[in-house]
């Protein structure tokens, strides 16, 4: 297949739209299932690239979730302790334990809930059944793998009354050195970002403190490949190797670590157990769900625990989560890894990030405060990398 047509652009009114390779090449995607839209192939290919690098850089299963061309979160295939299972609402998987893939698609989805919802999902390796039992309950557009088990194809067939989008692309497809696009008739051209993201990354260690445990180095060359494939500005929180909390396409950074940074706290909360012990009706729908969840943790539009509110999602009515419990959740954050795709120029950025957890940092520095940034990590024991790359994406 030399080209795609597709229903329209980005909006309805962008007609004609197609894909097609500008040297009359096969396209590396082939439609397994569904009608896959431009939006839903901008998420594909740009979610693919994050898993495959994620892969190369850890040797590890990787998955990513992706809304409008930036990942709600990435993650690789450890496997997910019970409490974190029942957070993610993904404790009754049959087979998940066995799958790493599984294990990583399930931390990703579950990490931000709210922003997941509707995805596109990348798989760095063959899809399995354990890992289409995951994706075929949730609200999601499409997954893009190198390939489907027969098993696992006839269960995502059944998604969306039968047109659930379903890709398979060529694991072994790289792309010209040069990549261009078009902007108001313009059209620009660059080498395309082909820097390898690993561990050498990490050694400018700057800080005072310069211990960096091989958790903490995995855990930030996770936030690394994400920023990578994230609208800039962007700064990502991970842990336990995945991303817990991304800031994407913001204007100032302080704004991408403070967004970035209440996500991360959100995924902390929603593991205490007060939170893990909410009184659901038998029969609520997950996206009401999840929305509950996060309503009760950020006490933001809806108060769902107030009276002829809180009858909508649970069987009874639940003890509000205290500003003394958030503060004492909170306080056990710790371990943290945070990624910035460009320098810090401020040291609250560090202040902040503190407040969620962060103990390890990684940036590529070249700010004429950067000694500021360093003396902010060193007054908390920080340690921090500078690595010289910025990882801007547009």
């Amino acid at each position: 297949m030399t080209e795609l047509e597709l229903k329209y652009g980005c909006n309805p009114n962008q007609t004609p739209a197609r894909v097609f390779m500008e040297d009359g090449g096969a396209l590396p995607l082939t439609v397994l299932n569904g009608r896959p839209g431009y939006i839903n192939l901008l998420d594909a290919l740009n979610s693919w690239q994050l898993v495959r690098e994620l892969k190369r850089a850890l040797g590890l299963s990787a998955a990513a979730s992706f809304k409008h061309v930036s990942p709600t979160s990435a993650a690789v295939g450890l496997p997910l302790p019970d409490d974190l299972k029942r957070a993610c609402f993904a404790d009754d998987i049959e087979g998940l334990d066995d799958s790493p893939l599984a294990c990583a698609y399930a931390r990703a989805r579950g990490t931000d809930r709210l922003s997941s919802f509707g995805d596109w999902a990348a798989l760095s390796d063959v899809c399995d059944a354990a890992t289409a039992r995951v994706l075929k309950r949730e609200v999601s557009d499409g997954v893009i793998a190198p390939g489907y088990e027969p098993e696992a194809l006839e269960i995502l067939k059944e998604k969306r009354g039968g047109g659930y989008n379903i890709l398979r692309i060529d694991p072994d497809y790289e792309p010209a050195e040069r990549e261009r696009k078009q902007v108001f008739g313009v059209t620009f051209e660059q080498r395309r970002n082909d820097l390898a993201i690993g561990p050498e990354l990490l050694q400018n260690i700057v800080t005072a403190n310069k211990t960096l445990p091989a958790s903490a180095a995995r855990d930030l060359l996770v936030s690394l490949v994400t920023l990578k494939y994230t609208q800039s500005n962007s700064v990502c929180y991970a842990f336990d190797g995945q991303a817990i909390g991304v800031g994407a396409g913001q204007q100032s950074r302080i704004h991408c670590t403070r967004l970035a940074g209440t996500k991360a706290d959100t995924w902390f909360l929603r593991r205490s157990e007060k939170v893990l012990a909410l009184p659901f009706l038998p029969d609520i729908r997950r996206p009401e769900r999840d929305n509950a969840v996060d309503g009760y943790i950020n006490q933001n539009e809806e108060d769902v625990c107030a009276d002829g509110v809180w009858q909508r999602y649970f069987s009874r009515r639940p003890e509000p989560l205290t500003a003394e419990e958030r503060a004492a959740c909170l306080a056990a954050a710790d371990g943290v890894a945070l990624g910035s795709d460009a320098f810090f120029p401020f040291s609250d950025n560090i202040e902040r990030a503190r407040r969620s957890g962060v103990r390890y940092v990684a940036q590529p520095g070249g700010s004429v405060r950067d000694a500021d940034v360093i003396a902010c990590c060193d007054r908390y024991g920080m340690v921090m990398a500078m690595t010289g790359a910025r990882l801007f994406h547009h």
